[in-house]
């Protein structure tokens, strides 16, 4: 019979020995000998970490409750490592790229490197894996009360209580020297993650042991345990199609969005070719660690008295049968499961909370001149250590108040839904760059209160959190928000009900609201180099600003990475420039590699705050800019759909276009503007300088002067017309002219524009309708005369060379009249159409414009302040333009 202190004497040996291992792995890694720390088996080994208590107690108890339903645990990761071993592959480049310290930091650094949505995950994070940790301190105070009671001790409630109140402070312990020593700027831990390895070695031998000892040891061999197996299948043995396609689902998410998960995935990965080798030794590891399950359930089926817990077959059947060592090292592979999982959970959360919560609310509450070389340092790093404690100390009290008396399964699957909620913004951020934040908070926000409403709530159970009445009728009487039916659907199994609408609500809300609503340029920037991550590598980088000085990038440095390290990394930057001493120059790729060391202490999202804080700017590489046009290629693509929801999209989607459009060709005559106004200014007065030297210089007869003051004379005129021109067109512009309204006929009008405008009567033919221009006008009749002589001038300039004709059309429509001017020459190319009431905007083919090309844009601007329009008419067999009216302005006449 083994006494209880010689388990406890076993276990402290073993974590002794856990401590020495993780000792010599991190001196090996501080001496640069890391490569046989990186290879494949230790990798694959520290994935184990997914196997915690759940599958080396509960997966027993899982079968012996459900059957063969155990096996959806396992099939969901080997989904995920043999189908979906690409997506994988993507977050491991993602993560190194990025410099991503955890799941919250991807999320964050994915959609604008968002602070905010980093405190989300990291919120829903901690809530999600409390009760994982209860999971595990149940699992092991479970086990050590079955060797108190095999010892002849009587253990009661709160005896077990007391016990894992001791298993957290001794994880706390470990994982606070292992975890919280230094910050690294990778973020990767060499002492944890052998010492997961390690584990991952001890709880598969001792899972194997016992099954060997079972099937040969207790039940006879491989013909009596198919017997047994055979005997006691039951219905629960057939699988629930609906059961095993959520359960595989949620397996499969977790693996993906499990804290712990991600950090041995993507973290402490530092060579993506692992991947090769893990994508299907990892598989093989699952499998191994389930051969023996289904033998060992149904032996202690058959063995164990009435009552007895399934989940503690494991140790319960080796005690039975007498083997006391085989029983001690079942007991340590269990403690191995549990043990590795608590403390790479609570690392993976306390980074999390330092660099997404403590990190930047202590810099925004700092004072600006309050720097102390490694303040920030310290502060991160004592931030973990609290962190630690509570998630821990929280992971207890889920223990305490939930009674420790679920199956562990129960549990596991529990924390499993509530963490897969940051599922949709993770596979949208790396495959979809239109997905913006407020998709993703609006996502993950409606998917976590789906989640604590219909599964964890209820998981403390009834009349804990909530009472009988709301699990029967609903809050308030709404049997519609009953936990276990929401939406009044009744009958599902609680798991498919809670993964069913937490995943459509999430998914559905992260999609709607990324397609109304459009991202930022950081989140556009970072979504390129998320989705095209393969293509997109950091390339050279131009700041807006470099105010920057290499004396305030150190005292940062210093303050985050330490005096030691921050003088080395500056120092190494110096020597590459070529440069002597501490200080290099302060360049673009330099602020963009200091900026990922500091991510790796702070997250991404800090350290860009910071680094652009003192930058007073943004970083944007060619890539990005690359990115960016690619980026509005697809906000096309989406407008497109968009067109065929709402006409009120569509009208926005083409206005966009158009005006993309517009900008182009304005940018084509950006350079062409002040060499325009600068050439209509100076051959007046050129001519007027030229002639004014001869006159004042030269012996000339009264002829000559006569014909040189004229000319003078000319060329004032054409130089104060064109003054006159700019200024009225900013008088209209500014909206501030002074309208003269009076009343006349619009056939007058036309009259005096006609006259006005110097056509030949016999050179041009001019078409008009009198019987339709009797109309009067209530207007500024002087400025509607200034419209009607450009458009009347235009014409006549652009009219066939061969019979010129001119037709002038007064037509009445319902609330307005219009007034055609048409004439019959070879109208404007379809793409000047929309440069044609721009200022200076001349058609350079034809050269017959000879003015400065401010008529068209002065008559719109008139016309604008007289409340009408002016547009152009295309296919009318020659340039055409329609004025129009507002029916105020205009009435028929009596």
């Amino acid at each position: 019979m083994i006494s209880f202190n010689l388990l406890i004497a076993v276990s402290l040996a073993y974590v002794a020995f856990l401590f020495a291992v993780a000792f010599a792995a991190e001196r090996r890694a501080a001496q640069g000998k890391t490569a046989w720390l990186r290879s494949s088996a230790i990798y694959t080994l520290s994935l184990s970490i997914y196997c915690t208590a759940w599958t080396f107690y509960g997966a027993v108890g899982y079968a012996a409750r459900s059957g063969l339903e155990y096996l959806t645990i396992y099939l969901g990761p080997t989904l995920v490592m043999i189908g979906w071993w690409g997506l994988v592959r993507k977050l491991v480049r993602i993560g190194r790229t990025q410099r991503l310290t955890s799941i919250a930091d991807l999320i964050s650094s994915r959609f604008g490197k968002s602070t905010g949505l980093g405190v989300l995950v990291t919120a829903l994070a901690i809530v999600g894996t409390t009760p994982y940790i209860a999971l595990q301190l149940q699992s092991v105070t479970q086990a050590m009360g079955v060797f108190a009671a095999n010892s002849g001790e009587v253990w009661g409630p709160s005896d077990l209580n007391r016990s894992a109140m001791w298993v957290a402070m001794g994880l706390a312990v470990f994982t606070l020297i292992f975890g919280t020593r230094n910050l690294d700027a990778h973020e990767r831990h060499h002492g944890i993650v052998l010492a997961i390895a390690v584990e991952a070695v001890v709880k598969l031998f001792a899972l194997l042991a016992v099954g060997i000892f079972v099937v040969w040891g207790v039940a006879g061999g491989l013909g009596p345990t198919r017997a047994l197996i055979d005997a006691s299948a039951q219905a629960q043995w057939a699988p629930m199609p609906s059961r095993w396609i959520g359960l595989i689902f949620v397996s499969a998410a977790a693996f993906l969005c499990l804290p712990r998960m991600f950090q041995v995935l993507v973290v402490e990965n530092a060579d993506e070719r692992v991947l090769s080798t893990a994508s299907w030794a990892f598989p093989t590891y699952l499998l191994l660690m389930s051969l023996f399950v289904v033998p060992i359930a149904v032996v202690g089926l058959d063995l164990m008295p009435e009552g007895a817990n399934p989940d503690l077959f494991v140790v319960t059947l080796p005690l039975r049968e007498g083997r006391d060592g085989l029983a001690i090292l079942s007991f340590l592979g269990g403690f191995s499961s549990a043990t590795s999982m608590v403390i790479v959970a609570t690392l993976a959360l306390a980074t999390m909370v330092s660099n997404h919560i403590v990190a930047p609310s202590w810099l925004n509450a700092r004072m600006p001149g309050a720097v102390v070389s490694g303040d920030v340092r310290r502060v991160v790093v004592m931030s973990r250590r609290i962190s630690i404690t509570a998630i821990l100390g929280l992971g207890y009290i889920y223990f305490r108040v939930s009674g420790g008396g679920e199956a562990l399964a129960a549990i596991g699957l529990v924390s499993f839904t509530g963490v897969m909620q940051v599922l949709p913004a993770m596979i949208g951020g790396v495959f979809w760059r239109g997905a913006n934040r407020w998709g993703a908070v609006a996502g993950i926000s409606i998917g976590f209160a789906v989640w604590a409403w219909t599964q964890f709530l209820p998981s403390f159970g009834v009349d804990a959190m909530l009472s009988q009445a709301v699990f029967e009728r609903g809050p308030f009487g709404l049997s519609w928000l009953r936990p276990h039916a929401l939406f009044g659907i009744e009958g599902i199994d609680p798991l498919v009900h809670a993964t069913v609408w937490s995943m459509m609500l999430n998914a559905g809300a992260f999609v709607l609201v990324s397609v109304l609503t459009f991202p930022n340029p950081l989140e556009r920037l970072q979504g390129a180099q998320f989705v095209n991550v393969y293509e997109y590598s950091s390339g050279a980088r131009a700041w807006s600003h470099s105010a920057a000085q290499a004396e305030d990038m150190l005292v940062m440095a210093q303050r985050i990475l330490g005096s030691a390290e921050a003088q080395a990394l500056f120092r190494a930057e110096a020597a590459a420039q070529g440069k002597s001493g501490l200080l290099p120059d302060v360049t673009p790729d330099f602020l963009s590699h200091l900026e990922r060391e500091l991510s790796g202490s702070v997250g991404a999202a800090t350290a860009h705050a910071m680094i652009a804080q003192l930058t007073e700017g943004a970083m944007v590489s060619v890539d990005d800019l690359i990115a960016v046009a690619d980026e509005a290629a697809q906000i096309m693509e989406y407008s497109s759909r968009l067109e065929a929801k709402s006409a009120e999209q569509e009208r926005t989607a083409r206005a966009l276009r158009e005006a993309n459009e517009k900008l182009t060709a304005v940018s084509i005559q950006k350079d062409a503007f002040l060499s325009q106004i600068s050439h209509e200014l100076r051959t007046p007065m050129t001519s007027i300088r030229s002639f004014s030297d001869i006159l004042r210089d030269g012996e000339v007869d009264d002829t000559a002067r006569r014909r040189f003051a004229g000319i003078i004379h000319d060329e004032t005129n054409r130089l104060t017309r064109l003054l006159d021109d700019l200024l009225d067109l900013g008088v209209l512009e500014s909206g501030q002219v002074q309208l003269n309204i009076g009343e006349g006929r619009l056939s007058d009008v036309l009259d005096r524009a006609v006259m006005a405008s110097g056509i030949d009567p016999a050179r041009v033919r001019i078409e008009r309708t009198p019987a339709h221009e009797g109309v009067t006008l209530r207007t500024d009749l002087e400025r509607l005369t200034q419209v009607f002589i450009n458009l009347i001038s235009n014409a006549a300039k652009y009219c066939s060379a061969d019979k010129p004709r001119l037709r002038i059309k007064v037509r009445q429509t319902q609330g307005a009249t219009e007034v055609d001017f048409c004439d019959n020459g070879a109208g404007i190319p379809p793409e000047f159409e929309s440069m044609v009431f721009e200022k200076f905007s001349r058609l350079e083919d034809q050269g017959k414009a000879g003015g400065a090309g401010l008529g068209l844009a002065i008559s719109r601007q008139i016309m604008t302040a007289l409340g009408g329009d002016i547009t152009y008419l295309p296919g009318q067999g020659g340039a055409g333009f329609r004025v129009t009216l507002p029916a105020a302005a205009a009435a028929p006449a009596q």
